[in-house]
């Protein structure tokens, strides 16, 4: 019984280890998105795959010329029915419209598959916003 149990362990692990399993967030990747935002406007959308399952973090590093205390709108969708990030998105997995330069925005699991982020203003810009924002994710 014992000698069944270790093997279907061992079956298990290696099924695992062959399917890539979940990534250590230590092991993403970081990409880097720059862009502008208008008074009452968006981002142009940015597309990114993941690889694996594992965790996505989602922050604005920089914000110009407002200040670090400005709110501002992120979006973590699918990817449209064409497989880009044009027109019509696809769901929305992540949402906030609250974040702010230097804080995370978003921070959960995110599956393998591609997705699409856009930055927004949620009524505090007096001006167009210069930002960069980072997506970790494997």
């Amino acid at each position: 019984m014992q000698l069944r149990l270790i093997g279907a362990l061992v079956m298990a692990a290696v099924c695992a280890s062959a399917c890539g399993g979940i990534v250590d967030p230590s092991s993403n990747q970081t990409e880097t998105f720059t862009g502008t935002i208008a008074v009452g406007g968006q981002s142009q959308p940015f597309g990114f795959s993941a690889s694996k399952t594992g965790e996505i973090e989602v922050k604005i590093t920089q914000l110009t010329p407002s200040s670090s205390n400005t709110f501002v709108g992120v979006l973590w969708t699918g990817r449209n029915s064409s497989g880009t990030c044009a027109g019509s998105l696809g769901a929305v997995y992540g949402q906030t419209n609250f974040a702010q330069v230097g804080v995370t925005a978003i921070s959960t699991q995110i599956l393998s598959g591609g997705y699409c982020l856009v930055l927004y203003d949620v009524g505090t810009f007096t001006t167009t916003e210069n930002f960069t924002a980072t997506v970790s994710h494997p």
